[in-house]
């Protein structure tokens, strides 16, 4: 399993989302993908993504992991994203999202994606962490705070 240092491009990182709602964020990942030429069809990942959020990818303390799979891509795509005035993304703690971790993987690969789950949900654990993407000043500043506390977790697979 690749480390975050090999799927975090720092052209994926929005420094501040403009929506307001789930559907926004999830649309503004799709549109910034697509930009990058790292998907194909925007409106479908919209769908496949939506599609899993029908139980919530808000995982409590202000993250959420929206994530899917794909059939037409050749591997792992990581997008991150901060929201400073926070999202209602129906969180398991009710409480707003401000930093978001979109994910998708080949759909040939599960083991790739709970692998890539495993990884971003234990990098998002620290408190520390969290607290500095959300005042960092830019995605590259963003980028190296999220490669290096994924470097602290070097056996997770």
């Amino acid at each position: 399993m690749p480390g975050i240092q090999d799927l975090l491009d720092g052209d994926c990182i929005i420094e501040e989302l403009q929506a307001t709602d789930k559907t926004g964020v999830i649309r503004e990942f799709a549109a910034l993908l697509k930009r990058t030429g790292r998907i194909r069809d925007e409106e479908h990942l919209v769908s496949v993504i939506l599609q899993r959020e029908s139980t919530t990818t808000g995982i409590g303390d202000g993250i959420a992991i929206p994530h899917g799979r794909l059939t037409d891509i050749p591997g792992v795509i990581v997008a991150f994203g901060r929201s400073r005035k926070g999202v209602d993304f129906q969180s398991v703690d009710n409480k707003p999202v401000h930093l978001f971790f979109l994910f998708v993987t080949p759909e040939s690969r599960p083991d790739v994606h709970l692998g890539t789950l495993r990884r971003l949900a234990r990098v998002t654990r620290s408190r520390v962490l969290r607290e500095q993407l959300l005042h960092a000043g830019d995605r590259l500043e963003m980028q190296k705070l999220i490669i290096d506390e994924d470097g602290k977790y070097p056996d997770i697979r």
